[in-house]
């Protein structure tokens, strides 16, 4: 959305960068093809190393890039280790950054996207909010955000959920007949989850335990599979490949409830109204477990089935308008535009 607004605007040209990090066809290049966003105009084709090795790489790559195409600014999104990578490069070159997603706090730092944002913020020089709560959290750190601006712009997620939610989708065919029942939307990917053995074992039994008498449908990312693979585990719910973005939308918008422990379908759930489940400790999204329309599952995997119950009887303050407008996008690109 943010580079449809940069063409909209005709005062900003815009270099697109690609890491690699997410190097999967179903991850990654289905999202340009389905989207119809435009090719990068760099892939460093990075793929799957141990997180030094990564982001050793994209710092290398990504300042190739800069030095090549001397920009007046790096913008990068999110928590990712390519995230982190563009703002050290930033740094090390004096170059102007900014952040879209900022100011989000978890205040969890075991977590590697939690460390990722907090350094990125800090290197900044453009914070681009996407809630009132992110603003607060950055004015707290006020202190170590040096001459950095805050904008509340609302969020860029919420632009592109209006804008492809609209957009018509054929699904496989063995989801055709599960999305006229009532079933779950499961996502599972982050390492305290696949990469704790246990955890995940209790995890994929209570799944399967509710799925008895509830259909759960579970896109698999392929790091989740590899680790079920290693503990000999099965999971005995509708398992499919991943989605594309189009795809997963559409779900969400069928389904009944969203499990998962990914950021960006915890506010998916909420754009389209339906009551999420997070498979993690913590959030950065704070609001939406303040209005009921999230519920922490944290260390309590055993009462999963409870939770469901209570969620699927909730009434949700879904009327709260958190993320903004839909035009977070133009916002951002006008900013931009008139520095």
């Amino acid at each position: 959305m943010l580079s449809r607004a940069f063409e909209e605007m005709k005062g900003s040209h815009e270099v697109l960068l690609h890491t690699g990090q997410h190097y999967d066809y179903k991850m990654s290049q289905l999202f340009f093809d389905e989207m119809g966003l435009k090719s990068p105009d760099h892939d460093l084709g990075i793929g799957s190393l141990p997180v030094e090795q990564m982001i050793g790489r994209m710092i290398e790559g990504i300042t190739k890039v800069a030095k090549s195409e001397s920009p007046d600014l790096i913008l990068v999104f999110g928590d990712t280790n390519s995230t982190l990578a563009g703002a050290l490069v930033a740094s090390f070159a004096n170059i102007p950054l900014a952040h879209v997603e900022a100011g989000l706090r978890s205040y969890n730092l075991k977590m590697p996207e939690e460390r990722n944002r907090v350094i990125t913020d800090q290197l900044s020089s453009l914070l681009f909010c996407p809630t009132k709560q992110a603003v607060d959290n950055l004015l707290k750190e006020s202190a170590n955000l040096s001459a950095a601006t805050i904008h509340q712009t609302g969020d860029v997620m919420l632009d592109c959920a209006i804008h492809y939610g609209k957009k018509s989708v054929q699904l496989p065919d063995s989801l055709k007949e599960i999305t006229s029942q009532n079933f779950i939307l499961l996502t599972l990917h982050r390492a305290e989850n696949t990469d704790d053995s246990d955890r995940l074992k209790s995890i994929v039994s209570a799944m399967n335990e509710i799925h008895k008498s509830t259909t759960v449908v579970w896109p698999m990312h392929p790091r989740t599979l590899k680790a079920l693979e290693n503990i000999k585990v099965n999971a005995n719910v509708k398992v499919i490949d991943p989605l594309g973005y189009l795809e997963m939308l559409d779900l969400i918008k069928r389904c009944s409830l969203v499990m998962t422990d990914s950021g960006g379908l915890q506010k998916e759930a909420f754009f389209f109204q339906k009551p999420c489940i997070t498979l993690r400790n913590v959030t950065e999204w704070n609001e939406l477990v303040d209005c009921g329309a999230n519920l922490l599952a944290g260390n309590e995997i055993a009462d999963l089935q409870k939770m469901v119950a209570k969620m699927m009887g909730s009434k949700i303050g879904f009327e709260n308008s958190f993320y903004g407008d839909g035009n977070a996008a133009l916002k951002i690109a006008e900013i931009i535009e008139h520095l």
